[in-house]
């Protein structure tokens, strides 16, 4: 299903000492149903933030971290708010949060389940320990503008929390050029993830809502914005400017 996982430190191309293959089932129980690690850079649970909204947009479950430049667009599923997407130039992060088992992380199995979509698609998956941890990088299959088939290059993150999991999808340079990613991925480490105390189904989303004073932009204004407001932030202590955006579903 996946190309070879590769460590942090090993370069692409880089030869390897083979090692002894592991035992399948050796392998699938050290890559699903463990513990939550540690996350001693974050994303942060809300116990372990002072003042969560300091510096970050209250968006009920997550508390997202405003950067200068950015654009901050919310995706809907029915009548939720169930995900947001962080943009910076050319580059994206959506942040969506899910209800999680209290002892054990569904990161691995959702790294699977995502892969198997993908590559039943057509598309190519590789599984990588990246500076965020284990991710898929991915081709994913896509209709072009003119109607042909293309590929879109996308990375899928995610962190195991307590009783929370947090996922991220980076599109755009911050896929294809490691040097665009950076700040994204801090966005990402820097999220704060609000679970609550209801009783919650794994994998449930943890629903979230628009600040007080927000308001809803019209697609259609955006280009007239770009130009009218080129040098403005789009976060200037506190969020100016919400997009209600496109949903993107997970890939199963």
């Amino acid at each position: 299903m996946f190309g070879r996982r590769r460590k942090r430190n090993e370069e692409p191309g880089e030869a390897v000492e083979p090692t002894a293959p592991e035992a399948p089932d050796e392998a699938e129980v050290r890559r699903v149903k463990l513990a939550p690690a540690p996350r001693p850079e974050g994303p942060w649970d809300i116990s372990e933030v002072t003042r969560p909204e300091e510096g970050r947009v209250d968006l009920g479950g997550l508390f997202v971290p405003g950067v200068q430049g950015m654009e901050l667009r919310v995706e809907v599923a029915g009548e939720s708010i169930v995900a947001a997407t962080v943009v910076l130039k050319d580059s994206a992060v959506q942040l969506q949060a899910f209800a999680a088992p209290k002892r054990e992380g569904i990161w691995g199995e959702i790294r699977e389940e995502i892969g198997a979509g993908i590559t039943g698609q057509g598309g190519v998956v590789d599984e990588v320990e990246g500076p965020l941890g284990w991710e898929l990088r991915a081709q994913v299959p896509v209709q072009l503008p003119d109607g042909k088939r293309g590929m879109q290059v996308v990375r899928f993150v995610g962190v195991d929390g307590p009783r929370w999991f947090l996922r991220g999808v980076i599109s755009g340079q911050g896929a294809v050029q490691p040097q665009a990613s950076g700040v994204l991925e801090s966005v990402f480490r820097d999220t704060v993830v609000v679970r609550g105390d209801q009783p919650m189904a794994p994998r449930d989303p943890i629903v979230l809502k628009l600040p007080e004073d927000a308001t809803m932009v019209p697609e259609g204004v955006r280009k007239q914005e770009a130009q009218d407001q080129d040098s403005v932030s789009r976060f200037a202590g506190g969020m100016d400017r919400l997009r209600r955006g496109p949903e993107i579903s997970e890939v199963r």
